[in-house]
């Protein structure tokens, strides 16, 4: 592909934004950047864009920005049917993503790895397993590094190892993953996507230029995948929790185990997990297929799963404070991913929930709320729709993040669980799910600090 001369304009200065400026640049494109946010908003990604004498348009996406370009460049945040993208397609102006403008420089092999849920642990887990079985491997996509970031870095030895949206996938054209994973579809970003079937379609897209050659690795426990599998032309291979398949692996006796052609083999015993919840022995099977696929041995797969720890963001433990345990699940952005984080407790849970709603159906929670949590805590634009759809829990409204961890804290008592998990994006009062989780984390530790006061003052007392 060559960029030299022409006329580029990426939309969107997220992460992947600024790397595809940067990227484009370098190869002699000539390039403007546009983004709907303010000047302050964008205050640190601006100096360095004007650094390499790139122009900036802020406050807007006007329409004569986009005439006249030979491409155009979309970062996932930004909607496909914005009515300026949607002028530009009218005018036969390609419009593409990040992940595709990378896919078309890329040397390597390519595992892609989407779903509603699981999607980081999973990409995180197989980026370690590739790495214990002493293969080259670079880790990134919708976490962490842009996919356009390993272009310099990456030999035909390297494994590319990405998590991809649904957003990133609505926009690619040759993407072509050499494993592609599909860990479960659940409703999730019908605000944006708005039918489930419009949903699914997007997460499909990932298989959508593989060939024979190409493993298509599905969740056989889900339907929306096993209806994908059919519409493969790669060669497909199952992951299951509760069921023995013909091609990939599963759970028997206790124990992981992979087939193919050449028979059955043990992996590991699933007691070895360190991660907490059903859902994550479903994200090891899948990492297991995956390191299988690309050649790793079953020892080195085990190895690199016990000594895997949860993501930060993800059913990430953070604190006991008074016998009271406090988890961090931030990144549970939809109400699947918090039913699964619900799941992983017995029960006496006090569970924050809200934030900016995403078209969601929180009425599915209440047979779980009236098995497993003591209280709601609302929080967050979300919470009068939440509160109006939940009949099985004691509800408190404390619109802010501080005001739950608080109130969480003064009610619970020792043996019981403090659980971000909230089903909802961050945006209404967070730059991100990372930021809100982190602030999450603050307010737990500066808990125990003044726990820790508390029980000092305490002992002098007690001494005089």
């Amino acid at each position: 592909m060559d960029l030299r001369g022409k006329r580029v304009l990426v939309v969107g200065l997220g992460k992947s934004g600024v790397a595809s400026a940067l990227f484009l640049q370098q190869r002699g494109a000539k390039i403007s950047v546009s983004d709907a946010k303010s000047e302050d908003q964008l205050r640190d990604e601006i100096p360095l864009l004007l650094d390499h004498g790139i122009s900036v348009e802020t406050g807007q996406h006007g329409e004569r920005t986009f005439r006249d370009q030979d491409l155009i460049i979309v970062s996932p945040g930004v909607p496909f049917d914005v009515p300026q993208l949607v002028y530009a397609r009218e005018r036969g102006i390609p419009v593409i993503g990040e992940v595709e403008l990378a896919a078309r420089f890329l040397k390597g092999h390519m595992v892609a790895i989407t779903g509603s849920n699981g999607k980081t642990t999973t990409t995180t887990l197989a980026g370690a397993i590739i790495s214990a079985g002493g293969r080259k491997a670079l880790v990134g996509g919708n976490i962490g590094t842009p996919a356009i970031s390993f272009v310099a870095g990456a030999t035909d030895d390297t494994w590319i190892v990405l998590e991809i949206s649904s957003f990133q996938l609505e926009t690619i054209e040759t993407f072509h993953p050499h494993i592609a994973v599909v860990l479960n579809v659940t409703p999730d970003h019908l605000d944006r996507h708005h039918t489930f079937a419009n949903y699914a379609g997007a997460k499909a897209r990932i298989f959508e230029n593989q060939t024979a050659d190409d493993f298509a690795v599905l969740n056989a426990d889900s339907e929306p995948c096993v209806a994908m599998a059919a519409k493969s032309k790669a060669q497909v291979r199952w992951f299951s929790r509760l069921k023995e398949v013909a091609h990939g692996t599963f759970v028997s006796g206790g124990k992981i185990v992979w087939t193919d052609n050449d028979g059955v083999r043990e992996v590991m015993p699933v007691s070895e997990i360190g991660l907490k919840g059903a859902h994550n022995v479903e994200n090891v099977l899948a990492g297991v297929c995956i390191g299988m696929l690309a050649g790793i041995g079953p020892a080195q797969i085990r190895r690199a799963v016990a000594d895997f720890k949860a993501v930060e963001h993800r059913l990430e433990y953070v604190a006991t404070i008074g016998g009271v345990e406090y988890y961090n699940d931030s990144k549970a952005t939809n109400v699947d991913a918090t039913i699964k984080a619900l799941e992983s407790f017995p029960g006496g849970i006090h569970l924050i929930l809200g934030g900016k709603d995403k078209g969601s159906d929180y009425s599915v929670l209440n047979g779980l709320l009236k098995e497993r949590v003591k209280r709601v805590y609302t929080i967050g634009a979300a919470a009068a729709k939440i509160e109006s759809q939940l009949r099985s829990a004691e509800i408190v409204s404390v619109e802010t993040l501080d005001a739950a961890v608080r109130r969480a804290s003064e009610a619970a008592t020792p043996g019981e669980i403090v659980l971000l998990a909230p089903a909802c994006a961050s945006f209404d009062q967070f730059d991100s799910y990372e930021h809100r989780g982190q602030v999450f984390k603050d307010l737990v530790r500066q808990l125990a600090v003044r726990k820790q006061e508390r029980v000092g003052s305490g002992v002098q007392r007690g001494g005089k």
